[in-house]
This record gives structure tokens, C-alpha cells and sequence, in this order.
């Protein structure tokens, strides 16, 4: 750790250098906590006498922002991490006039060397704990930000010092490290803040903490995101430690989170708490709890609470909260803790809607696709899908690759019109019933003719019950069939395109051209007759299949394949395998343009093997 001189005489400055492994957070924790704990107990001349003092309070929140910040930074950046501290005493108030009052600064740098990398919330790979980064610094902070520089991004946080009372020794428990109890300067320890605060910290920042408590969980779709961050929240401000069980389906009570001011104590609570669920649903708050034999206190010197958790007249849950001492509850605190309590409650009922509604729409989106492609004897097959909408696995791209017997293939690559649930359903339809035409027999042209009239008849329908336009549902198909003689090497292709940008067959000397001529959109006319293009796909010669999202990629005013863009891509990839040459082009499709893709993107590429020559005895 390195100490500098600050041209100023109100600012001190300290950094310590880290390594990005599993014990980053910890090193770092450590040095925050000595460091602002040997300024509380000792603070500078030039503070003055009316200088706010470092409260245990605010030394707590100093190291949880700075343990999330270096979190993130071994998990996403995986560079050398710098921790600077900078203490800011403002000038004390002036003796004749009493104007200018003395203020106390702590800001917090985490930097790392990958300035690259965006900032999120991580692991803790020493607790497994999930990270939440931001979020806390942005609700917890008096102000922070992100600067880059060339080679250095640094997040940085401040704090500042309201009234209270300094840090003594007696305070101070063991260090984190698990080594005897400390008082010495520099010697880092857990502190937590004095129980005959809580009360009047709830009198005046209780509002404030309830908006930051609504802010920070609102839009949370993660039910253990929420207690972790309700748990976090909660200590030390207004409990030593903290516990959330939520009800599960089977009536019973699952522990969800468990957060104690001392981490090294959080195993063992957990443990203690998992042996005695609450069995019951409790219907006022602050109600009296056992006291756990790990909580930190003999079952004398401490007391807990349970808090129901309720949302829309349901039972989501328990929420505890114990303390060494006994627990003021004050007619403000348990007002406070129990809107704390709706907030969580609310939350987690959120949270569980949303992912049962993620769970039946992942379940429907998987029937969507194949889970596999067929493997064609003597043709090498390989697809990329790329579905635009964040959190989907499926968007209004489909594919396709099934067998007809045993010298033939389909293959179909299609884009639907939208990207909302309707559109997918669109796609399952028009997939499963190009299967049930081939399997009737009908080759080509005639699946495509038959989906076209049942697209058209669909849209028909849908613009009668609405009256809309927008009810309307047009589908661009490319689909073929490879038939394979086993006695000749390749295979003989018949393909054609409704709409859909036209299959590119690429020659072993490099030459590219169009395999299909462009028809008109599948669901427009049901009149639309379509007709198919054959050729033979030789031994070393590849047909490269892509939707729109490719095509139309975007750079300015440019799109990838104007002025033949995809065929240059294409023959820039001569000599790759399938799956190579699919990841080339969807790689040059992301190159392409400096945005992100705004659709779906697919590739699906057959290529005909070379034989293979088989040793002579």
C-alpha cells in the first residue's frame, strides 16, 4: 500500500495494487476498512474541531461498493486491479462568522486495464455471492461515475460523513481474517454501526431509503436478485444481520439469502437458520424470533425479528432481522422495515410472474426449432442462428434439415414478418407443415404452392376478425432437396427461393453465382406458382444459404451485399469446411457495421466431400 502526498493540505490520498484472483475482493476490502477505521479514531488536525466524523456506517457501505467494484473488475476485465482511497477534509467552519461548514469526502477508485470492457455486476469468486455492481454504487453513493482512459478505466464512487460518532476501539470485533481481536492502527476489522443509532438513522433517512429501496428493486426479474439486494440493504442501517426465506409451491420455506455485517459468520447463520424454518405464515411484523446460536451474541445479548412477506393477499415469504442488543423498535423503524418488507414482497411476486412467463415462452420457442440437424452421407452441413431479441432462443428465423428416405434431404431456411410471440408461432406452423408436405410426397414446388395458399388463407382470416393490415403475416422461404447417389460423389440439388435472398453456389475454383431465381413472398397471392432450380452440387462445391439479417446489414448507407458483398465474403472463405465457412460469414455480417444487429441472423451452408481414397493392400 502506498501512501501520497496530496498538494492540498485537505486531501490524503492512499492506493493499493491487487491481483485479479479469488482473493481480490477480500485484499480489498481489507485495505478500506483499516485505512477509513485508522482515520475514524484518528482523524487529521486539519479537520478541525467541527468536522463531521467517519462513521462505522459509512466505513461499511466504503468496502461493500468497493468489494462490488473489484468484483466486477476480476470478473470482467481479469487485469491488475488499483484501489485508491482519497480522504477530502474540507476547511473547518470560520471562527468569526460560523459560515462554511466542515465536511468529510471519501471517494473510492477501482481501476483496472481493460478499458474495453463495459461495467456490470458479477460473482464474488471467493463466496459465490452474486455481484450487483452499479446498482448499489448508484443507490448508496453521494455520486459516481466511469472514466476511460487509453489504457485505464476506473469507476469511482463518493461518500460523505454525516453526523455520528467516531469509531472506537471497544467497537471493533475480530479482523476478517478470522486472527484475534484488533485495536490497533491499520489492523483491519468488521465494524458495525452502535443499535441506539437505528432508530434515529430510520427517523432521518428513512424516506430517502425507501425510495432508493423502490428504485433499486424495481425491474429486478430475479427473485434471489432481490433478496440479496433487500439483505444488503437492510445491514448494517438498521440490523446486524438479516435473513429472507420465500414460501415455495409446496407450501413450505425456502432460504433464499442470508447477509451478516461479519461475512465470516454467514455460513454458519445459514446453517443455524436451514435447521428451524418458519413454519407458520406470520401476519404482523415483529414478531420475536429465536436468537441462532452463530449470530454473533450470546441468546441474551441479542434479539431477532420476523416480518411477513406479502404481496396481492399471498404468502411470498419471511423476512428476519436480528441484532446484538436488543432491536429498537421504534414506531418509525417498524413502519420503515415493514414498507421495506411490502417492497421485497412485491418484488419477488414480480419477479416470480415474470419468470413463470419465461419459463412456458422458453418451453414453446424450443419446439420451434429441430434439435438437430440430419447428418447427409457425403454432404457437410452447418448452421449459425443468431435470434435478434435479447433473452429469446428463438426469433422469426427457422431452419430446417430432415430426412426423406434414404437418398434424400430437405433443407429450408425461413424468415418470418415480426419478431413478437405471433410471428414465432408463424414460424412452428410453417416448419412442421413443410415437413408434412414432403412426407405427402410433394417435391418443391408444390410444398411451396401449398404453404403459400395456407399462408394467404391465414392472412385472409386474420384481416377479416381484425380489419387491420397489421394482422397480416407474409413468410420468405428458401427450400431445397439433396439427393444423394451412393455411388457418385455430391449430390443433385433442386431448390428454390419465395422471397428470400437466393442461395449462392460457390464452385471449387472460387466462382460464385446465384442457385435460384427471386419469387414473390409466401402469403401475397395464393395464385403464386413456383418454380425450382436444379443443379448438381459436386465434390468440393458449396451452397451458402442466409436470411435477411445477413444481407441487410447495415454500415451508413451501405448493406452488406450490395454490389455482390455476400459473394466476396463468400469466396474470401474458399477452402473452409461448413462450419467454418458459416462462422466466417457471420462474423463479416457483425464486422460489417459498427452497430449492433438489429436481426435476426442466420447461415446454414452445405458442401458436398471431397472422396475419400481408400489405401491400396
Amino acid at each position: 500500500m502506498a501512501a501520497l502526498s496530496s498538494p492540498y493540505a485537505t486531501e490524503t490520498v492512499s492506493r493499493k495494487g491487487l491481483p485479479a484472483n479469488q482473493l481480490a475482493a477480500s485484499g480489498a476490502r481489507k485495505f478500506v476498512r483499516a485505512l477509513l477505521t485508522e482515520r475514524a479514531a484518528a482523524p487529521p488536525a486539519t479537520a478541525g474541531p467541527g468536522a463531521p466524523a467517519i462513521s462505522s456506517e459509512l466505513i461499511y457501505t466504503a468496502v461493500l461498493l468497493t468489494s462490488e467494484l473489484v468484483t466486477n473488475a476480476v470478473m470482467y476485465a481479469g487485469t491488475d486491479i488499483d484501489v485508491t482511497c482519497r480522504l477530502e477534509h474540507g476547511p473547518p467552519p470560520d471562527p468569526e462568522t460560523g459560515s462554511g461548514p466542515a465536511t468529510v469526502g471519501v471517494v473510492l477508485e477501482v481501476s483496472d486495464r481493460h478499458p474495453a470492457r463495459g461495467v456490470r455486476g458479477g460473482v464474488d469468486a471467493r463466496t459465490g455471492e452474486p455481484g450487483y455492481g452499479l446498482q448499489l454504487v448508484s443507490a448508496l453513493s453521494e455520486a459516481w461515475g466511469v472514466t476511460y482512459r487509453r489504457s485505464v478505466k476506473t469507476v469511482w464512487f463518493r461518500l460523505e460523513a454525516t453526523e455520528g460518532e467516531p469509531v472506537s476501539p471497544s467497537q471493533l470485533p475480530a479482523a476478517e481474517d478470522g486472527a484475534e481481536p484488533a485495536a490497533r492502527p491499520g489492523r483491519p476489522v468488521a465494524v458495525r454501526p452502535a443499535a441506539a443509532h437505528a432508530a434515529e438513522w430510520a427517523d432521518r433517512g428513512g424516506p430517502s431509503f425507501l425510495a432508493e429501496t423502490s428504485e433499486l428493486l424495481a425491474g429486478q426479474l430475479d427473485q434471489d436478485m432481490v433478496t440479496a439486494l433487500a439483505a444488503q440493504l437492510l445491514v448494517p442501517r438498521l440490523a446486524d444481520w438479516c435473513a429472507i426465506w420465500l414460501s415455495t409451491e409446496g407450501g413450505g420455506r425456502q432460504l433464499s439469502r442470508v447477509w451478516h455485517v461479519d461475512e465470516r459468520r454467514i455460513p454458519p447463520l445459514r446453517a443455524d437458520l436451514e435447521r428451524d424454518p418458519p413454519r407458520e405464515m406470520f401476519r404482523t411484523g415483529g414478531t420475536p424470533w429465536p436468537w441462532p446460536e452463530h449470530a454473533g451474541a450470546s441468546p441474551a445479548g441479542g434479539s431477532a425479528l420476523a416480518f411477513p412477506l406479502t404481496a396481492r393477499d399471498t404468502d411470498q415469504g419471511v423476512l428476519l432481522l436480528g441484532r446484538a442488543g436488543q432491536l429498537r423498535m421504534t414506531d418509525t423503524v417498524v413502519r420503515m422495515v415493514e414498507d421495506v418488507a411490502r417492497r421485497v414482497a412485491q418484488a419477488v411476486h414480480t419477479a416470480r410472474q415474470y419468470t413463470r412467463q419465461t419459463t412456458i415462452s422458453l418451453a414453446l420457442q424450443r419446439r420451434q426449432l429441430p434439435a438437430s440437424l440430419a447428418s447427409i452421407k457425403g454432404v457437410d452441413t452447418a448452421i449459425v442462428y443468431e435470434p435478434h431479441g435479447e433473452g429469446q432462443t428463438v426469433g422469426g428465423d427457422f431452419y430446417d434439415v430432415f430426412p426423406m428416405g434414404v437418398r434424400r434431404w430437405c433443407f429450408l431456411l425461413g424468415d418470418v414478418q415480426g419478431k413478437d410471440p405471433e410471428a414465432m408461432s408463424v414460424t412452428g406452423l410453417a416448419r412442421h407443415l413443410v415437413r408434412l408436405l414432403a412426407r405427402e410426397g410433394h417435391g418443391v414446388e408444390s410444398v411451396l404452392g401449398r404453404l403459400n395458399l395456407a399462408m394467404a388463407e391465414e392472412t385472409a382470416e386474420a384481416l377479416e376478425m381484425s380489419g387491420e393490415q397489421a394482422g397480416a403475416r407474409f413468410l420468405s422461404l428458401l427450400y431445397g432437396e439433396l439427393e444423394v447417389d451412393p455411388g457418385v460423389p455430391g449430390a443433385r440439388c433442386t431448390v428454390a427461393s419465395a422471397g428470400h435472398p437466393p442461395p449462392l453456389h460457390m464452385f471449387v475454383d472460387g466462382t460464385v453465382e446465384p442457385a435460384a431465381e427471386p419469387q414473390m413472398l409466401l402469403g401475397i397471392d395464393e395464385g403464386t406458382e413456383y418454380q425450382a432450380s436444379s443443379f448438381d452440387l459436386r465434390p468440393g462445391e458449396t451452397l451458402l444459404c442466409v436470411t435477411d439479417g445477413v444481407t441487410e446489414r447495415r454500415c451508413g448507407n451501405w448493406q452488406l451485399d450490395d454490389n455482390d458483398g455476400l459473394i466476396e465474403v463468400l469466396r474470401d472463405g474458399l477452402g473452409l469446411g461448413a462450419k467454418a465457412l458459416a462462422e466466417h460469414v457471420r462474423r463479416a455480417a457483425h464486422d460489417f457495421g459498427t452497430g449492433p444487429v438489429e436481426d435476426d441472423l442466420s447461415v446454414l451452408v452445405l458442401q458436398a466431400l471431397m472422396p475419400t481414397v481408400e489405401p491400396r493392400a
